[in-house]
């Protein structure tokens, strides 16, 4: 078991699509995103309290995140969601916007806490990424703070289609990979590395906080872990810092630059 779990994402792999269509990978089940959105909680609150939070879930999949996040806010606060597919398990204490794209539909600064959790690597290539950035930055306070996961390229299985080093595969041949291991038509996703991701929060205007290690004893408080990952997560930061290139999920705070 990976010390970060692999993706929150899954793969319908039965149903066929033309190259150019980006497919819903959302992760639908209650236990799972709950458990998912007292981590964000967690990791959130070590910066800014969650009570009374205008927030904003992109990427709303199941609703049951947000819906969670919305009893943490409270009544003096207010979440909204955004998704470009309707998947909703749950509709309870949000409002939900259905997107095309990367343009959110709120006003600057409508927001103090946005979540981009799995997200940035399905929107599109490297300019439709800076975009997404850029909204998230747009929609924030000045004194807001987005967080942001995201698999790792360099991982060793592909969280997405969950086969070995697909993302490390020229685009030319990740297509017939996923067609041959039956696993769908094409390759939709855009995983970055650590060092591109972090150029991209410069350019949309983030200073950036890699919460990576500090995820990783959140996860340890709160999963039933096997005795060797429990170790790992409770390893000396410095050692844990040294060995992030090959954790499969980055975990950024990001903070509007000054």
């Amino acid at each position: 078991m990976s010390p970060i779990p692999l993706a929150e994402v899954s793969v319908d792999a039965s149903t066929a699509a033309p190259p150019a269509e980006r497919r819903p990978h959302a992760i639908l089940d209650l236990d799972s995103r709950r458990l998912k959105a007292q981590k964000i909680a967690r990791l959130v609150e070590r910066v800014r309290p969650l009570e009374g939070a205008r927030l904003l879930d992109i990427g709303a999949g199941s609703g049951y995140i947000a819906s969670a996040l919305a009893e943490l806010v409270g009544p003096g606060g207010r979440v909204a969601a955004v998704d470009v597919n309707d998947q909703r398990q749950t509709t309870e204490g949000y409002e939900f916007r259905q997107v095309d794209g990367t343009e959110l539909p709120f006003e600057p600064g409508s927001f103090d806490v946005v979540l981009s959790n799995h997200v940035i690597e399905h929107v599109g290539e490297r300019a439709d990424q800076l975009d997404h950035l850029r909204e998230i930055r747009r929609v924030l306070g000045p004194d807001g703070l987005c967080y942001l996961a995201v698999p790792n390229r360099w991982g060793l299985v592909e969280p997405h289609f969950r086969l070995p080093f697909l993302s490390w595969v020229p685009r030319r041949f990740a297509d017939p990979y996923v067609r041959a291991a039956h696993r769908g038509t094409h390759y939709d996703c855009n995983l970055p590395t650590r060092g591109s991701a972090e150029r991209l929060f410069a350019e949309a205007g983030f200073d950036h906080e890699d919460a990576t290690v500090a995820a990783m004893r959140v996860y340890k408080e709160l999963e039933q872990l096997s005795l060797p990952v429990r170790l790992l997560c409770a390893a000396p930061a410095p050692l844990l810092r040294l060995l992030q290139p090959l954790n499969p999920t980055m975990i950024f705070l990001l903070r509007p630059a000054s």
